[in-house]
């Protein structure tokens, strides 16, 4: 596994990071909820991406906890675990990595991470979404031992973190 891959816990200080990290290197629909308008990363989108952090994960009563992802000191995506109100001591793990960092082992380490810090917080369950064609998000889950469940193009992974090493 990866040793210069680091999770840190998004703050305002990281923040301008992660939006530079998702412009740079990612298309916006991979990355925030969708946003009227034309296509790209438009100013509207931008502020709405800084918006959405700050309302969900920088609030007084945050939503879940989202994470930046460092390879080296560089931002380069982000991870998050948001506790499942109907389903006990389960959460779901998100992540987006830009794309000049896939493919290289940084997707596992953070997986890797987001199973400790779930563990760490009293997670027993966690959850993953991904899309059909995300082969390599479907790959790293199986090894881990989740079950994949798909309906049309949404893949669904469960994972009792029991069970993980």
């Amino acid at each position: 596994m990866r040793s210069d891959v680091t999770l840190r816990r998004l703050d305002e200080s990281l923040l301008r990071g992660l939006l530079d990290a998702a412009v740079a290197d990612a298309d916006p629909l991979e990355v925030m909820p969708p946003v009227e308008g034309p296509a790209g990363w438009t100013a509207e989108r931008r502020e709405t991406f800084v918006r959405f952090h700050r309302s969900r994960s920088l609030a007084a009563e945050p939503v879940g906890t989202t994470y930046a992802i460092l390879v080296k000191e560089e931002v380069v995506g982000a991870a998050r675990l948001l506790p499942l109100a109907d389903a006990g001591r389960a959460v779901e793990a998100g992540v987006w990595i830009g794309r000049t960092h896939r493919g290289s082992g940084v997707g596992g380490a953070v997986l890797r991470q987001l199973l400790d810090l779930a563990r760490a917080g009293g997670a027993q369950r966690l959850v993953a979404s991904t899309t059909a064609g995300n082969t390599a998000a479907q790959r790293l889950l199986t090894t881990l031992g989740a079950d994949l469940t798909r309906d049309g193009d949404a893949v669904t992974a469960r994972l009792n973190l029991r069970d993980v090493d």
